[in-house]
């Protein structure tokens, strides 16, 4: 029986003969992936489910196969696919946070005259769900739907806030940290302190971390229980920065209002 219904809700009087245990499983084992945030064995799985075994492998088998599942080099860990985050980034598109974000972005933008972006963690990938362009030449070169590596990027840091050592270590232990710049983390325990870093700072100042020339400066996003959702940023060519500025004018507007969008999704800090 479905253990999401509300409770002023009946079900159908043919509710036996309707509903599909299978694919209910099916679902169910992707909302125990999404919800455990890290990869899963085939055991945990099954516990979680309450089947056996063989019954999760089947399962999984099947997710896997339909490009709903993907797994690591060893078969072992099991995380969400490319195609729930297709379908996750569908139904993000018309969701409160991106509306919600969508005028404090573009106040931003104005204030700063940078471009300004909104992101949220997918998997091991930090996604690109706004991209608001400066209305100067000094334009970002990140669109809409682009992945950059958590692990890579300062918004990936601090999308990471609030994430157990055990847990970072399990979503990255079979992952080869490649340099993308000398300020990369070159392995777990590196990245650990960065994100730790990050969360105790509250923003992250970026010059050249992600490619050389470039700049960022970004700040996280909380919902009504104090989670890290997303992430804001400004980011752009070096030129378009006044880096005099940083500390005294680009920081605070990019925190007040990562805070003011956080407050408009419940937070109350």
């Amino acid at each position: 029986m479905p253990n999401n219904l509300n409770e002023n809700e009946l079900l159908h009087k043919n509710h036996d003969r309707y509903f599909v245990p299978g694919l209910s499983r099916g679902l169910r084992v992707l909302e125990i992936i999404a919800q455990a945030d890290k990869p899963l064995t085939i055991a945990e799985i099954g516990k979680k489910l309450g089947v056996s075994r063989s019954s999760a492998f089947r399962i999984t088998y099947t997710l896997r196969h339909m490009g709903f599942l993907s797994t690591d080099k060893g078969d072992k860990l099991f995380d969400l696919g490319p195609r729930v985050l297709g379908l996750g980034f569908a139904y993000l598109n018309r969701q409160d946070i991106i509306k919600i974000a969508k005028p404090f972005l573009e106040g931003l933008r104005d204030k700063t005259e940078v471009s300004s972006h909104l992101a949220i963690k997918a998997g091991r990938e930090v996604l690109y769900l706004d991209n608001v362009l400066s209305k100067t030449s000094f334009v970002s070169n990140i669109s809409t739907g682009e992945r950059r590596p958590v692990y890579a990027s300062p918004q990936g840091w601090l999308l990471m806030g609030g994430t157990s050592e055990s847990d970072v270590r399990a979503l990255f232990e079979d992952v080869a940290f490649k340099s993308l710049s000398e300020h990369t983390p070159a392995n777990i325990n590196q990245l650990i302190k960065r994100i730790r870093e990050a969360e105790k700072l509250g923003y992250v100042i970026s010059r050249g971390f992600m490619r050389h020339g470039g700049s960022i400066v970004t700040a996280p996003v909380f919902n009504e229980v104090g989670r890290v959702v997303a992430v804001i940023d400004i980011s752009g060519p070096d030129s378009g920065f006044d880096f005099d500025k940083m500390d005294s004018f680009y920081v605070p507007h990019v925190v007040e209002t990562a805070r003011e969008i956080s407050r408009n999704l419940g937070f109350r800090d």
